[in-house]
């Protein structure tokens, strides 16, 4: 059982399809990442939400056994301290009143940010078992030929002698991984 049930992580819902996307990015807005104050970044996107700005913070469920032996769930974030902010010039600043932020960062290639978090968005709606990784390694960079995360692009690790995929958000150099059989991967 949860100690608090998931919070949504996105808002609005739809933000990273295309059509929402073109229409939020035609009102002047661009993308920020915020790094938070250190957890801070679930208090964070409730007050973005409730100020109607767009944001992103994937988060992941975690287990864990309480001291008494009983099986808990809590939801932590993907990105330590990092939330990602859809907001022209008024609504960052109206971000930074909300004393959760460290600095806010403008994201110059922001077509790669919505490429990496699409991806990190879909799998996490999968409810894959997922790792986060702090730090990018070198690997080859496959596609994900068929399977449900058909068209998914990534790099290979090996870890204990299984194969994982690594989806990445390259502006932060940090990602997730998950177990995936081999014989679905093809070169890119």
């Amino acid at each position: 059982m949860p100690i608090l049930k998931k919070e949504s992580d996105i808002f609005p819902d739809d933000l990273l399809e295309e059509v929402t996307l073109a229409r939020l990015l035609a009102q002047n807005r661009s993308w920020w990442c915020v790094y938070t104050i250190s957890r801070r970044e679930k208090d964070l996107m409730r007050k973005l939400g409730s100020l109607k700005i767009p944001h992103y913070g994937p988060v992941l469920p975690k287990r864990y056994r309480s001291p008494n032996g009983r099986l808990r769930t809590s939801f932590v974030p993907m990105f330590a301290n990092y939330v990602f902010m859809l907001a022209n010039e008024d609504e960052r600043a109206q971000a930074m009143t909300t004393n959760c932020i460290s600095t806010c960062n403008q994201v110059v290639q922001h077509e790669l940010l919505v490429e990496d978090l699409r991806q990190i968005c879909s799998i996490v709606d999968q409810g894959e078992a997922l790792t986060p990784e702090a730090k990018l390694q070198a690997g080859s960079r496959v596609r994900v030929r068929s399977g449900p995360f058909a068209g998914l692009e990534g790099d290979v690790l090996r870890r204990e002698g299984k194969t994982r995929l690594l989806l990445s958000v390259r502006y932060l150099e940090q990602g997730v991984s998950m177990e995936m059989d081999e014989a679905l991967l093809e070169s890119v």
